[in-house]
């Protein structure tokens, strides 16, 4: 089955960076629209941003001039490059991808979840 997978979180400091990854592995047939998500506790999930196959991104107002979202095709890969980062930032951030695979029509799949801790 295809499953995603994060990497890149951790602990920083405030006005640091982190670039978080989320690869792609298994029978892919095509991926389409990726993005990032982030839940802080007691929170609900909140879209980050996302972008389309076409590389047109789109950022939820509290993280424009901050995050950039970028994909490399080739590597079934997007990233999320975070810098300015300030402790309300902190959250477990879910990458997404909607994929066809060999067996199955287009669905959306979730990562694990990745923990970024902004400290202050």
């Amino acid at each position: 089955q295809v499953q995603l997978v994060e990497s890149g979180g951790g602990l920083v400091q405030a006005g640091g960076s982190l670039r978080l990854s989320c690869a792609a592995s298994g029978s892919i047939r095509s991926i389409g629209v990726m993005g990032w998500h982030r839940q802080a506790p007691g929170k609900e999930r909140e879209l980050v941003g996302d972008i389309t196959t076409g590389e047109r991104t789109s950022y939820a107002d509290s993280v424009k001039g901050r995050f950039t979202i970028s994909r490399d095709n080739a590597k079934n890969t997007v990233y999320l490059q975070m810098i300015s980062l300030k402790p309300e930032d902190t959250a477990t951030y879910y990458c997404n991808a909607v994929i066809r695979s060999d067996y199955h029509l287009p669905r959306n799949y979730w990562g694990q979840g990745t923990q970024v801790t902004v400290s202050s």
